[in-house]
């Protein structure tokens, strides 16, 4: 059955029928596989028939051949680019105001400068 077909290998099959899990793929006369719903292409499938039709030509990828089961496991995904992930727009950032407020705590501001001099008179912070 599969002496001519390997895990690995890419070829052109044609989509034979559709069923809510996956579709199956003639690669030749007598031999088919299957294409999980999971494999048809990048991202959620909820509908696999707003993907494929009986008839379709497609490319697949060999994931799996078990002899036993007599059983081809294909992937339309697997021959196609994976898509870029589009980076959200940035909202620029506000600016935050120090306030002077010293109602009995120092600001940050105020403490980062007394820390810088501190640093500086011991001579460990360094331009």
């Amino acid at each position: 059955m599969t002496d001519k077909f390997e895990t690995g290998q890419v070829l052109t099959g044609k989509v034979t029928g559709i069923q809510p899990y996956g579709a199956f793929v003639a690669l030749n006369d007598e031999v088919q596989g299957l294409v999980h719903i999971s494999e048809v292409t990048h991202g959620y499938v909820k509908d696999i028939n707003e993907h494929l039709t009986v008839g379709d030509e497609v490319s697949v990828k060999i994931l799996s051949i078990d002899e036993e089961k007599n059983k081809i496991s294909l992937s339309i995904r697997a021959t196609e680019e994976t898509p870029q992930k589009q980076a959200k727009p940035r909202q620029p950032k506000k600016a935050v105001k120090l306030e002077e407020n010293t109602s009995g705590f120092n600001t940050l501001k105020e403490k980062l400068e007394e820390w810088i001099e501190q640093s500086e008179d011991r001579g460990s912070f360094k331009n």
